[in-house]
Formats: C-alpha cells, sequence, structure tokens
C-alpha cells in the first residue's frame, strides 16, 4: 500500500456474530477473527483486496469509517489540526509495526488513518 491508499473499512456493530452472519450471508464476505483480535473479526471480500472489519460499536464510533494509508500518522495528524480537523483517536499500536488513529474533517466525517511497516 502507499501513502494515500484505502486500506479497510470498519463497519460498527451491536453483535459481532449476528454481524458476521448477516454480511457473509449478504455478500459472501470470508470473516473470521485473527489470533489476538478474537474482539475484531476481519472481513475479506471475494475479490481478496477489499476488506475490513466488524467493531464493537460505542458512543463515538457509531458510522463506518475508511481507513487511508499514511507515511507518518503523527505529521498526518498534525496537518488535520492545522487545516482545521480535529483529532478523535491518538495514535494507537495495532501491533509493534502497525498504528492507527481517527480524525474528525471540517464537515464532519470521520476518518481512520493506518500507518504499518510492511518490510523489516
Amino acid at each position: 500500500m502507499a501513502h494515500g491508499d484505502i486500506t479497510h473499512i470498519d463497519i460498527p456493530v451491536t453483535d459481532l456474530a449476528a454481524a458476521q452472519g448477516f454480511y457473509s450471508t449478504l455478500f459472501g464476505w470470508q470473516i473470521s477473527a485473527p489470533p489476538g483480535f478474537e474482539d475484531y473479526p476481519m472481513w475479506r471480500a471475494p475479490n481478496q483486496i477489499s476488506g475490513g472489519g466488524l467493531a464493537p460499536r460505542d458512543g463515538e464510533f457509531t458510522q463506518p469509517r475508511s481507513y487511508v494509508e499514511v507515511d507518518e500518522i503523527d505529521d498526518t495528524l498534525a496537518l488535520v489540526v492545522a487545516n482545521g480537523g480535529t483529532v478523535t483517536r491518538p495514535k494507537s499500536e495495532i501491533t509493534p509495526t502497525s498504528w492507527w488513529a481517527a480524525f474528525r474533517d471540517p464537515d464532519g466525517n470521520d476518518v481512520g488513518l493506518y500507518q504499518g511497516i510492511t518490510e523489516v
């Protein structure tokens, strides 16, 4: 992935098992939770390219959120703030080589950021 690519989409749900059944039946998505992320089942579309996760709905996370790959989350969040956006989730570790964050743009849209190291 490159800076600016859409990496995945999270869908907020209240019942993970029911959502897994719904989306796998509706779209033919393969859905499974990776080891260590049992509360975050990941989905993959039949094209084997598109994907994302089913995440627990909370007071802040109520609508689907697209994630954009960036070279450096800290730099991107600084640009968000400098250009009138608001950081809603600070940079957080997913694994030792990947991180995520979220922001709200000046129009109120919730967007996620993803930074990962693919080569070690």
